[in-house]
């Protein structure tokens, strides 16, 4: 089993940033691919950002490119997502997972989850 938990989320008004860390633990982290979701009220969960189990390979969502930025640190088994210029339509809470399948944007795709950590944008 893997173990994967959220943190850095916050209250935060528009056009701020938060980082937001993912650490994992109890099982491999490095061989397998990652993503994070969000999930605002009364919608579905949504694709984010994915990276490859390296990190040399990065996927983003359109409506987050050139804001969020994802990375990984395999020596620490942690991910992280850099979000910059906020806006209040980021509101959701954010999940991270291990991939295991081949459609990054597909939650299905997906194993391992977080328990999520809340990020609110004010206007």
């Amino acid at each position: 089993q893997l173990q994967l938990v959220e943190s850095g989320g916050g209250l935060v008004q528009a056009g701020g940033s938060l980082r937001l860390s993912c650490a994992a633990s109890g099982r491999t982290f490095s061989g397998k691919g990652m993503g994070w979701f969000r999930q605002a009220p009364r919608k579905e969960r949504e694709f984010v950002a994915g990276i490859s189990w390296s990190g040399e390979t990065t996927y983003y969502a359109d409506s987050v490119k050139g804001r969020f930025a994802i990375s990984r640190d395999n020596a620490k088994s942690t991910m992280y997502l850099q979000m910059n210029s906020l806006r209040p339509e980021d509101t959701a809470v954010y999940y991270c997972a291990q991939r295991i399948g081949a459609a990054i944007e597909l939650t299905t795709a997906y194993a391992y989850w977080g328990q999520g950590t809340q990020v609110t944008v004010s206007s």
